[in-house]
């Protein structure tokens, strides 16, 4: 059983569609959308579970008890992808507090969240696998990207901490850590850039690469897989 979040498009479209291909049963969040409801509709044919949960995880106050309300319908999940994401492009020193907060809150602060609610479950099941979805852009500063690199520099940091921790309960957590992806985040207001598109990894190889480290033996994990275009693109 999989939990994905930013499940509706790009990455976590994909990986629920390869995820399913290859057996898992799924939890799906995601913000309210026609896309959220076509993918289930998409799944279930496959013979797999499919539940869904339209869930705002910029809404701090909204992600305890949507995440409560998915899992009290009897499915606890193995592994959980953390995948919901967000980007702003723009100078540090004009960005405004309302950006910067909701940035930080569905990069990162959802993300513990999701993991503070999932953990009772995990450590009660005897163990899982969390997978964070970081980014090159963890380790290197790129003018205008200032707060994204800061989030997912903070979330590689979260996903050390947070395994060190949980070890001892036989949780494990890996980061999946990409180059530019061609995702609908390009196409997002926040987000302006003159990248090739066409030069960027795309979102199913990334959901590969997902899968590859939830596959990974319970004795054996893959604490960070790095996957960049081979053209270099940020």
């Amino acid at each position: 059983m999989a939990l994905i979040s930013g499940a509706s498009r790009g990455i976590g479209a994909a990986a629920a569609r390869i995820f399913a291909a290859a057996g898992y049963d799924l939890l799906l969040l995601a913000r309210p959308s026609a896309e959220l409801d076509g993918l289930a509709a998409e799944l279930e044919p496959l013979g797999r579970r499919v539940e869904i949960q339209a869930l705002d995880l910029t809404d701090p106050a909204a992600i305890a008890p949507g995440v409560a309300a998915l899992c009290a319908r009897g499915l606890v999940p193995t592994v959980v992808v953390n995948n919901a994401g967000m980007a702003y492009t723009g100078p540090l020193a004009a960005m405004p507090l309302e950006q910067w907060q909701r940035l930080m809150q569905l990069n990162l602060t959802a993300v513990f969240q999701l993991c503070q609610v999932l953990l009772p479950g995990l450590r009660q099941a005897g163990g899982g696998h969390i997978i964070n979805v970081s980014s090159h852009a963890a380790h290197h500063a790129f003018p205008d990207w200032g707060a994204y690199c800061i989030s997912k520099a903070a979330l590689a940091a979260f996903s050390r901490c947070l395994a060190a921790e949980e070890r001892a309960h036989g949780i494990r957590v890996s980061t999946l850590t990409l180059g530019s992806v061609n995702t609908p985040l390009w196409e997002s207001e926040t987000v302006h850039s003159t990248f090739d598109r066409r030069a960027m990894l795309d979102a199913e190889r990334a959901a590969e690469a997902l899968l590859y480290l939830a596959q990974q033996p319970a004795t054996q994990v893959v604490e960070d897989l790095t996957l960049m275009p081979a053209a270099g693109a940020f």
